[in-house]
């Protein structure tokens, strides 16, 4: 599982010129699905997403998480963040999961980060326009490969 995360001021998302969610204060995390990706993986990257310190405290240090400002989270799915670019320009998505399983996994994930903090999400599988007021910018990619080893 994959994920670029934004710290923000605020974002929107909208499909087919609804607004479908919308947070203040808080992150907004773009998530891939692997083809082979596992529980453990859905574990570690609630985990990462919702205990990530990117908030500062009052030294200036980024020391907080979004919990400790008060702040949401907006999950959007993005299948293409699961794909490669080693070869060409057009990024091959073959080890991405499949629908079922990408829609399983990614609501799964949102009902784990629910537990921790306000979580909203876009639709899963859908085109939509994202408004993000980016605060910093902020922005970290937690790959959960990278966590097995």
């Amino acid at each position: 599982m994959r994920a670029v995360v934004q710290r923000v001021h605020g974002a929107e998302c909208v499909v087919d010129g609804e607004v479908v969610s919308r947070i203040g204060v808080g992150l907004v995390a773009y998530i891939g699905v692997f083809d082979d990706d596992t529980e453990d993986d859905l574990l570690k990257m609630a985990n990462k997403i919702t205990g990530l310190r990117v908030f500062r405290d009052e030294s200036g240090k980024l020391s907080l998480n979004a919990s400790a400002v008060d702040g949401e989270l907006m999950l959007i799915s993005n299948f293409v963040l699961a794909g490669r670019v080693n070869r060409g320009f057009r990024p091959d998505c073959t080890h991405a999961a499949k629908y079922e399983m990408g829609k399983q996994m990614f609501d799964s994930l949102a009902e784990l980060c629910g537990k921790t903090l306000p979580t909203v999400t876009g639709v899963f599988g859908a085109h939509m326009d994202i408004t993000v007021h980016n605060d910093g910018p902020i922005n970290v990619i937690i790959d959960t490969r990278e966590l097995r080893k």
